[in-house]
């Protein structure tokens, strides 16, 4: 039960208005730009640009030239279309949970007028669009008794998680959200609609999902459902004075589970605030989030050594509908300021896994959740995901998904409040700030730095963009050859780096590919090829 004591989603009358990039755009252009697409077109200062621009993350925020609110992929287009011609690059955003880079002065695609969901049931289906949430999918998916590979938060976007791999709540019987995907619908770097599948586009098809970001405005998507209607999931909470032997007791639960059972395990300490419970207040807590496709004899079975670390602060495993999934890790709803890092581990141990609950427990000097997400099963296995063409050899991942055999992930993030957050001016007491949480996150992942193998894509927490490691962060998604793959494609389908607000956007030369952009006024104005329509 993550907590967040930041205030609820800005709007224009309360969000610092953007100090934008001065940058002189051409008056007919935007007229005609505003005259093509269906929804709004907003430059600052006009009424909806604050609250369009803003998203989940608020430690950093879009300030945009100009702002499209995409209703459809026509409108997706024309914004592209638009950009090249007037020599901005082109950032999108959904929910903005994931926001890594802010766009100063380009251009940004929000999508989330794009909601669309459209279960069908006898094909075990869903088709979303770009601004869709998980929530919404499970939602439709229920009544039949299907249920996507969602992640733990109903309001995160389908599709930049999906993109980065997805680990969800069902991660380790099913295995990555990419793995269900049949088919992507495409906006590229020069404006051309695509439908790409496995058959059509094997490389492209592959290099979208796990390596995607960066490679086009993804209008659409199909993926495969899962025959779950009902689990067995919840969480077992232990306090402070139970911390050391819950994590040995979970490190070594973790290897006696089936493939069926997905956990993770947090570390919090909640800060002594009244509107807390009193169980809660000013307690350091280690909760156990389990999810079980199996019966509920066996789930208590299976949990049983885990009831035995001693008395419990909270426990309220359960059978539950798969509606309410989302009541088991229980993230926060809104939006905040946050900065945070990862590591795939392909082990781990009880010294280093108590060393960095010393580091981050009461004693540390900023506040840092941690969370030890157990990996494996299905994630490992790969096999053919729903979107592979007729043939494919098992064991063969239609996805790029970096780091597949890695065991677990353990993630640090901690909240940022002030001058550190958000539009204000901050200075060196903010820097001074953002460097302590980072010092803090850096010290507890050098701690099980013998198992690391890289980061994942969906745990970046959005605290790369602005960091002097940007381009190793990008690297350390994928293993060096699959990097320098993903970098060749990149290049092909985005020579210009239009896309690059994303730090796993691979790029061979990001100062070339910058420089590259064609200048105000001069970009071509390619053939539009639409997609093929269902």
């Amino acid at each position: 039960m993550e907590i967040n004591t930041a205030p609820a989603r800005p709007s224009a009358a309360t969000l610092e208005p953007a100090a934008v990039e001065s940058r002189a755009l051409e008056p007919v252009a935007l007229a005609a730009l505003m005259a093509q697409v269906r929804g709004p077109v907003l430059v600052p200062g006009d009424d909806g640009y604050d609250a369009e621009r803003s998203g989940f993350q608020l430690a950093r925020q879009h300030r945009p030239a100009v702002i499209v609110g995409a209703r459809c992929a026509e409108d997706v287009v024309a914004a592209v279309r638009f950009a090249r011609a007037q020599g901005l690059p082109v950032a999108v955003q959904a929910t903005g949970h994931g926001l890594s880079a802010a766009t100063d002065g380009g251009l940004l695609i929000s999508t989330r007028r794009m909601a669309g969901v459209r279960v069908d049931a006898a094909a075990g289906t869903a088709r979303v669009e770009a601004g869709a949430v998980w929530g919404q999918v499970v939602e439709a998916a229920a009544p039949y008794g299907l249920a996507p590979l969602n992640g733990s938060s109903p309001g995160v976007g389908v599709i930049s998680y999906t993109l980065g791999g997805g680990v969800g709540v069902l991660a380790r019987t099913y295995g990555f959200a990419a793995d269900q995907v049949r088919s992507v619908d495409l906006v590229t770097a020069d404006a051309r609609e695509l439908r790409v599948t496995a058959e059509r586009d094997p490389e492209l098809f592959r290099a979208l999902l796990g390596g995607g970001h960066g490679l086009g405005v993804v209008t659409a998507m199909e993926f495969g459902l899962v025959p779950v209607a009902r689990l067995y999931g919840g969480q077992l909470v232990f306090g402070g004075e139970q911390i050391d032997e819950a994590l040995a007791a979970y490190l070594h639960w973790t290897g006696t589970v089936p493939d069926e059972l997905t956990s993770s395990l947090a570390l919090i300490v909640y800060p002594d605030l009244p509107q807390l419970p009193a169980a809660l207040r000013g307690r350091y807590l280690a909760q156990i989030r389990i999810a079980y496709t199996g019966s509920v004899e066996e789930g208590e079975r299976l949990v049983a050594p885990l009831r035995a670390v001693g008395p419990r602060v909270s426990d309220d495993l359960r059978e539950m509908p798969y509606a309410e999934s989302h009541t088991i890790h229980r993230d926060p709803a809104d939006p905040h300021a946050y900065d945070g890092d990862n590591a795939l581990l392909s082990g781990l141990d009880a010294a280093a896994l108590r060393r960095v609950a010393a580091l981050t427990g009461p004693a540390a000097p900023v506040m840092c959740v941690v969370q030890l997400n157990h990996l494996g099963g299905a994630m490992a296995k790969g096999g053919v995901s729903a979107g592979a063409p007729a043939g494919a050899p098992a064991g063969a991942p239609a996805g790029s998904v970096g780091h597949r055999d890695a065991r677990y992930a353990l993630r640090v993030l901690s909240p940022l409040t002030g001058a550190v957050a958000g539009d204000g001016p901050g200075g060196a007491e903010a820097a001074a700030a953002l460097a302590d949480v980072r010092a803090l996150h850096a010290e507890a992942l050098a701690a099980v730095a013998p198992w690391r193998l890289g980061r994942s894509v969906n745990f970046l927490f959005g605290g790369h963009g602005d960091r002097p490691d940007a381009d190793e962060v990008a690297r350390s998604v994928h293993a060096p050859e699959e990097h320098r793959q993903l970098a060749a494609l990149k290049a092909q389908h985005d020579p210009d780096n239009v896309f690059r607000f994303h730090p796993a956007a691979a790029t061979t030369d990001r100062a070339a590919a910058a420089a590259a952009l064609p200048a105000p006024g001069r970009g071509n104005s390619p053939d539009i090829r639409p997609a093929d329509r269902p």
